[in-house]
């Protein structure tokens, strides 16, 4: 990974007007992963929208972190459903085709 593709936290926090806190939290409850660069924690930029949403369902939701965590993991399994339906579709157009 390259310091280039690090976002560092406070820039997040200014950015955001967040508390530190919250991204502490985030990364101590496994949702988010830091990098230390220099003794500042970082964030990959490819995690941002990721984090873009935690903060909606955070401030929006009012929802606390096992919120967040469990909304991320249906969200997740509707894309895992989402591409089963897909295969399972194109299974059954080459059937349909014979």
């Amino acid at each position: 990974m390259q310091n280039t593709h690090l976002i560092p936290i406070p820039n997040l926090c200014t950015h955001y007007q967040i508390e530190m806190s919250f991204f502490i939290g985030l990364n101590e409850y496994g949702l988010i992963e830091f990098v230390s660069v220099e003794k500042t924690q970082c964030i990959h930029q490819d995690n941002i929208a990721d984090v873009e949403k935690m903060i909606r369902l955070h401030q929006d939701l009012r929802l606390n972190f096992e919120g967040i965590d469990t909304v991320f993991n249906l969200l997740e399994k509707i894309d895992y459903l989402k591409s089963e339906l897909v295969s399972a579709q194109n299974k059954l157009k080459r059937y349909e085709g014979d």
